[in-house]
């Protein structure tokens, strides 16, 4: 995902820039859509970086939904945030918010609890997706898993799915790779049965293998650039089913 939280821009250039390097095959990222493409839903995701997004031009070439960063930790909030969601939605395109997750800052809940308040609200309207937690390589310094053991982390995603379930009655969407999960939650299986995977992994024409407890993903990130603004995504499915996922 990009990074976009103020304090920590200069660092968090670095880190993306690593962070690509790691989901990148061969340092080759993927030029065109990946043969996986073929009778599934384009969008993409987006966050301040994006700022003032052209979304009826997004819709033209292809997006049919996108999750927009929400929120940080438990201090920040994406201040395009309003403009990009409902931007989206004007335009045809379903829409998501997604958090982003500093598990060595705050609780799960306490976190859950800032996004839920921030934009990661959910609405059975049909147009908004399930609200998304997006867990992965630490972007501000050396330790990957945020200083956790394998049991914190697991009992922090779960708090952080609580709360989310409990204030929208929805369990996250878990944003993830499958080389972070399988190392930082040892390889955890306590999710796969209720949350939908949104994987990511660049550079290659399939996903490869899933995190553990999953046998199926739902959203695929495949790129980080492309003809959408953000990063480039595709839903496992056609529109009908995108939308009856969005319906809950």
């Amino acid at each position: 995902m990009a990074r976009d939280h103020k304090p920590f821009r200069r660092r968090a250039r670095v880190a993306a820039t690593a962070v690509a390097a790691a989901l990148t095959v061969g340092g080759t990222a993927l030029t065109t859509l990946p043969a996986e493409a073929a009778g599934n839903t384009k969008g993409h995701d987006v966050s301040s970086h994006q700022k003032n997004v052209d979304w009826r031009s997004a819709r033209t070439k292809g997006a049919r939904f996108v999750y927009v960063k929400a929120t940080e930790s438990t201090t920040y909030r994406n201040p395009y945030f309003g403009r990009q969601y409902n931007g989206a939605r004007e335009a045809g395109i379903l829409h998501g918010a997604y958090h982003f997750a500093v598990p060595d800052k705050s609780s799960g809940a306490a976190q859950a609890a800032h996004f839920v308040r921030n934009g990661g609200a959910w609405r059975a309207d049909g147009w908004t997706l399930p609200p998304a937690l997006d867990i992965e390589y630490n972007p501000y310094g050396k330790r990957k898993c945020y200083g956790l053991s394998k049991t914190a982390m697991v009992d922090w995603i779960k708090a952080f799915s609580d709360e989310v379930r409990r204030e929208t009655g929805r369990h996250p969407v878990i944003y993830t790779t499958t080389h972070w999960w399988n190392t930082c939650t040892g390889s955890s299986r306590a999710f796969g049965a209720n949350h939908a995977l949104w994987l990511a992994r660049y550079g290659s024409a399939d996903t490869g293998a899933l995190p553990a407890g999953w046998s199926v993903w739902t959203f695929w990130q495949y790129d980080n650039g492309g003809d959408l603004p953000g990063d480039q995504n595709l839903f496992n499915g056609s529109p009908a089913r995108l939308k009856r996922l969005a319906l809950g």
